[in-house]
């Protein structure tokens, strides 16, 4: 084995998707060959798919470009899910009052490296 390893990330930031929902999506992906990964999300019926397909295309454009590296040989290393930004808003109530909803958002990591 080889001591260094390429690794090539790309993030999203304050992806308008709650981590949670972000997290279910996430977890499919992680260790998968990077085709194997875009079929999938591809045929997944959730909401942060696109952000994720985008992170995962912008990592592999990365590692072809600035690494020079074989997207037949990519795999998806490590793929995570952060907390974002909070955007507190008011629903107004009755009797004067208001209630705070909480738009969360996340920032989205995928890290692919090449299998031999």
């Amino acid at each position: 084995m080889e001591a260094n390893k390429i690794e090539v990330k790309a993030t999203a930031n304050t992806v308008r998707v709650t981590p949670r929902k972000a997290r279910l999506v996430i977890d499919m992906i992680r260790g998968k060959n990077v085709n194997e990964a875009a079929a999938l999300l591809k045929l997944t019926n959730k909401g942060a798919n696109e952000a994720v397909i985008k992170v995962l295309n912008s990592a592999v454009a990365n590692a072809e470009h600035n690494n020079g590296l074989n997207k037949e040989n990519l795999y998806v290393k490590a793929a995570f899910v952060n907390d974002g930004l909070r955007m507190k808003r008011m629903l107004p109530r009755a009797k004067g009052r208001g209630d705070v909803i909480i738009k969360r958002t996340c920032n989205i990591t995928v890290v692919v490296a090449e299998r031999n």
